[in-house]
């Protein structure tokens, strides 16, 4: 093993009695080294990630599983057609303006590790602190279990037909199961999973067309009742509005997860903004059309009634030919999950590095060049939590952490504009000039 001197340099790897140079030899990864140090001594990261894998590790984790599920989430609670899409375009534009924050930090702070990094560099070690854990025991996991959970109701689904419900324990088996191997498959096979990662996010894109597709010729056909007095029945108590938006904001979550991987990412002053800037407009527009056609097709009762929405649309509008959208569904959400594994496993890392996790989960695989520690902690854990098999109870559980800690790396930037007017900003001249948002928080450096 490599071990770490008094002052965290990394000395000549040795070999444990009995061990290999297989995938059991690890090595810690100092902060130092990690940084960017070219030493033949330190074991990093490879940097394997261009722009085309940025977009699909975006994309990818966005399009997971919640375009399929949190539809229901939103209508049940909002009940009323013009006020559920209403919802979903507001939450594309909230992580629109997110994406631009984090594309500023993540050019001003190229660190692995995300919201935690910007926490830790903006507000110290204990607000960073609390948030690792909190990740980690919470939205983590739990994201995990949720993908989990959808792709193995997407499997099942067309076997039990009618009134015969999925068993809770099949669903929560069949996604253990499913996190396990790709937690291996992320652990010893980087360069697959990218690959992986490039065609799903087509196949991905391509479901979610063929659902806008059948929408929109659906209400070609004159089936527009759905949309008649959008507005009539909607909900006023304001939780219900709110547990609605969290729905809606789960869909769209994961839009920052490619700032945990920056250090992987070649370029990242360029390609990390630009995966962003193609991304959320095309999610943002894809979401809304794909809930068009969901709401015209399915009505109030029958969306409520389905756990998998997707499956139920194609059985209604495509016949015979709907066994393809179940299929298409589950490759979504078998890409998603595999994206968060990878991405959520960097930011265990990064915190293990600083000292703010068990110094066990700063290690790499010499063999693999994957933080495969971190990887086997997420693994365990996204498994307890599939104990609680209701995947909506899920999304509002992991959803409400997960924004207070999102704003509190966004209001980075404010502090970052008062207290350092002058630093490095690669991509703030881009757009600071174009957004209100942007010019407001550097208000104080036009008038000083």
């Amino acid at each position: 093993m490599l071990s770490p001197t008094s002052e965290g340099m990394l000395l000549t790897p040795t070999i444990e009695a009995g061990a290999s140079t297989s995938a059991r030899t690890t090595v810690e990864a100092t902060d130092g080294k990690i940084n960017g140090d070219s030493s033949d001594s330190a074991v990093q990261m490879k940097k394997r990630l261009g722009l085309l894998e940025g977009v699909a590790i975006i994309l990818g984790i966005i399009i997971g599983s919640g375009i399929f599920v949190s539809p229901k989430g939103v209508i049940q609670e909002v009940e009323a057609v013009g006020t559920s899409l209403i919802i979903w375009v507001m939450c594309g534009l909230l992580s629109m303006i997110g994406a631009l924050c984090y594309a500023e930090l993540g050019t001003s702070i190229p660190q692995s590790g995300g919201d935690y990094a910007y926490i830790l560099e903006a507000f110290g070690h204990l607000p960073a602190f609390l948030f690792l854990w909190d990740a980690m025991m919470i939205f983590v996991p739990t994201t995990n279990a949720i993908m989990g959970l959808t792709f193995a109701s997407y499997v099942l689904q067309p076997f039990f037909s009618g009134e015969c419900k999925i068993p809770e324990l099949a669903k929560q088996l069949l996604a253990a199961v499913t996190i396990c191997f790709l937690t291996y498959l992320n652990s010893y096979y980087m360069k697959v999973t990218t690959k992986m990662q490039n065609i799903i996010m087509f196949t991905k894109v391509g479901a979610l067309l063929m659902i806008i597709v059948m929408g929109i010729i659906w209400m070609l056909l004159g089936n527009v009742d759905n949309f008649y007095k959008p507005f009539d029945n909607t909900e006023t108590d304001p939780g219900k509005f709110a547990v609605a938006f969290y729905s809606g904001i789960f869909s769209y979550a994961g839009w920052n997860y490619l700032n945990f991987m920056t250090e992987e990412l070649q370029n990242p002053y360029k390609n990390l903004p630009r995966a962003i800037y193609i991304s959320l407009p095309l999610v943002t527009i894809i979401y809304v059309l794909a809930n068009m056609s969901y709401l015209a097709v399915l009505s109030h009762k029958e969306m409520m009634a389905s756990d998998a929405i997707a499956v139920t649309f194609g059985d209604k509008v495509l016949g015979v030919w709907s066994v393809i959208i179940p299929i298409m569904v589950a490759i979504s959400s078998f890409g998603g999950l595999s994206v968060h594994i990878m991405t959520s496993s960097r930011m265990c890392f990064v915190g293990a590095r600083n000292g703010h996790m068990p110094a066990l989960l700063a290690h790499i695989n010499v063999k693999s060049y994957t933080p495969l520690p971190s990887l086997f902690f997420l693994c365990i854990l996204s498994i307890v939590m599939l104990v609680c098999g209701d995947v909506y109870v899920l999304i509002t559980y992991s959803s409400i952490v997960e924004s207070f800690f999102i704003m509190l790396s966004v209001s980075a930037i404010l502090y970052f504009r008062y207290k350092r007017p002058n630093m490095e900003r690669p991509i703030k001249s881009k757009f600071h000039r174009f957004h209100c948002f942007h010019r407001f928080i550097t208000i104080k450096q036009y008038f000083l």
